[in-house]
């Protein structure tokens, strides 16, 4: 039980800086959820409590979802979607983790060097573009997590920071409840995924209220930093 209540702490934290940017919750705890209650535990339960958080942010910043650029977003994550779901039911726990750390420690190098050197997507393709979408898809449905990717394209379409929250969290919405509605019939929704999900329950909710009073008065460019930090030294924990 003590491991559940230190899962909540990771839980408050991830969910406060989530509150904040609109994404990077379940990519940053994933790593210690594994070390405390395994893969197969951490993945459904992190699914579960980010989709309470961003059903959280859409229902108070519902009037701020840019519709045109979501519907384009979730066509082309949700090719994606399903090939993911398949591979995390049948990759094994080690290479999940490997991916997982790659994953993590790349897309937190780019983050980190845009704020050295300039990084503009516009010279990116569009195919190219499009294509992270149908990847953040793919590593939605292994790890519940693939919102860097999509932060890439968003980041491009949506300037305001609202707008850009509040319209990555309907994806998010949108995608979890799909993947919960498979977890509860495959199984794997388990008596005790739901009682680590009761116990961070409360942790959930101090980050997002703690959150969303920071993303209204503290500039957030200094909480993405800490983000893509955080996300460097967390993938590296996926090699020990």
């Amino acid at each position: 039980m003590s491991s559940y209540f230190l899962l909540g702490w990771v839980v408050l934290i991830t969910h406060f800086l989530e509150g904040i940017t609109g994404f990077g919750c379940t990519v940053l705890a994933l790593p210690f959820a594994i070390l405390l209650v395994g893969t197969k535990q951490a993945v459904p339960v992190l699914l579960f409590l980010a989709l309470l958080l961003a059903a959280y942010i859409v229902a108070i910043d519902w009037k701020r979802i840019v519709w045109k650029e979501f519907l384009k977003i979730v066509c082309f994550v949700g090719l994606g979607l399903p090939v993911g779901i398949f591979a995390f039911g049948h990759l094994n726990e080690t290479a999940l983790k490997y991916i997982l750390g790659v994953f993590m420690i790349a897309v937190a190098a780019r983050g980190l060097l845009s704020y050295v050197v300039r990084l503009n997507e516009n010279r990116l393709p569009g195919w190219v573009l499009n294509g992270l979408l149908v990847a953040g898809g793919f590593i939605h449905g292994v790890f519940s997590s693939g919102g860097p990717l999509v932060v890439i394209y968003a980041k491009k379409v949506l300037l305001d920071k609202s707008s850009f929250r509040a319209t990555i969290s309907m994806l998010w919405l949108s995608l979890n409840s799909v993947m919960l509605a498979q977890n509860v019939v495959s199984g794997r929704m388990t008596a005790q995924i739901w009682e680590i999900i009761a116990v961070c329950l409360p942790f959930l909710l101090g980050g997002a209220l703690a959150g969303n009073w920071a993303h209204r008065h503290i500039q957030d460019k200094y909480f993405s930093q800490l983000v893509y930090g955080v996300l460097l030294v967390s993938g590296g924990f996926m090699f020990s």
